[in-house]
Parts: C-alpha cells; sequence; structure tokens
C-alpha cells in the first residue's frame, strides 16, 4: 500500500478494525502510517482506546454502522434525548460522533432518512447529553472483535 501511495495510484491509506495495539505494532515498520481507521462506532460501542491511539497518531477515524445496524434507535436514552430536541434517535446519534469528531456515514436506502441523516445543523448537544450517550451499555451492532478473527470468515466463539 505505501508503494501504491508513494507511486500516485492510491490517494490514502486506510485500515479497518484495527485497534490502537495494531496501530502501535504498525507505527513500528510503516514509513507512511494510514489516513483512516474505519471501525464500528455507535453509542454503546465507543472504542474509546482506539480512538484516542488515532488521534494520537493523527489518523482520522471512521465509524462504520454508526447506527448499531438501527439496533440502537431504541435505546431510551438516545430516545428522550432525541425528544428533546425534536430529533430521531439516528440524529442523535450522529451528531454525537460528529460532536466527538467521527467521521459518520450512515447507509440507507430510503431518501427521507437520508435527507434527515444529514440535516444536524441547527442543534447541539450539551456535555451532559454527551455524557449520557457515552455511558450507554452495549445494545446492538454488528460487533466482531478483530481480536477473536482467526482467518478470513471465522470466529472464534
Amino acid at each position: 500500500m505505501e508503494q501504491l501511495y508513494k507511486d500516485g495510484l492510491v490517494r490514502a491509506i486506510g485500515v479497518c478494525n484495527f485497534k490502537a495495539r495494531h496501530l502501535r505494532t504498525l507505527r513500528q515498520t510503516a514509513e507512511i502510517l494510514p489516513f483512516v481507521d474505519q471501525m464500528e462506532i455507535h453509542p454503546g460501542l465507543l472504542q474509546q482506546e482506539t480512538v484516542s491511539c488515532c488521534r494520537d497518531m493523527g489518523i482520522a477515524v471512521e465509524a462504520a454502522s454508526p447506527l448499531g445496524s438501527g439496533q440502537i434507535l431504541t435505546n431510551e436514552t438516545l430516545g428522550g434525548i432525541a425528544h428533546v430536541h425534536g430529533k430521531s434517535p439516528a440524529q442523535i446519534c450522529l451528531r454525537w460522533l460528529l460532536q466527538k469528531g467521527i467521521i459518520a456515514i450512515a447507509k440507507t436506502t430510503n431518501e427521507s432518512r437520508l435527507k434527515m441523516n444529514m440535516d444536524l445543523s441547527g442543534f447541539e448537544l450539551s456535555d451532559d447529553q454527551m455524557a449520557q450517550i457515552d455511558h450507554i451499555p452495549y445494545c446492538g451492532g454488528s460487533w466482531t472483535d478483530p481480536d477473536e478473527v482467526t482467518e478470513f470468515g471465522s470466529y472464534d466463539t
């Protein structure tokens, strides 16, 4: 990947599901660190150690499944905060990530939900609301710990 970057054949190097320890190991041999680490991040799965490591290394963080595969949208905490702001729980999740400086791309095939997901201006979550969301326990997603993957398509259980 570094050679492709040096040859101008790719504009950026990215990794997926690298945890902090993987990034620290990579830093020991890489000439060019990745520009982005894409991982599953949403309320209930913040991955703070990896996010902090990425920030320390200047690596952007992109949230895959920022809505927890839709499962977290029924969370009472998110619903209450959404009600206060007159927004949807999805908008609250996306705003939370935006305020944390995390790139979020929510997947949807529904045009009205796409427009709603992009409407994140005109409100801001308070520090207390951010902390409430930070402390939501795991409540849905597709999380598979990269350390549990033994080979492509196989997981230790």
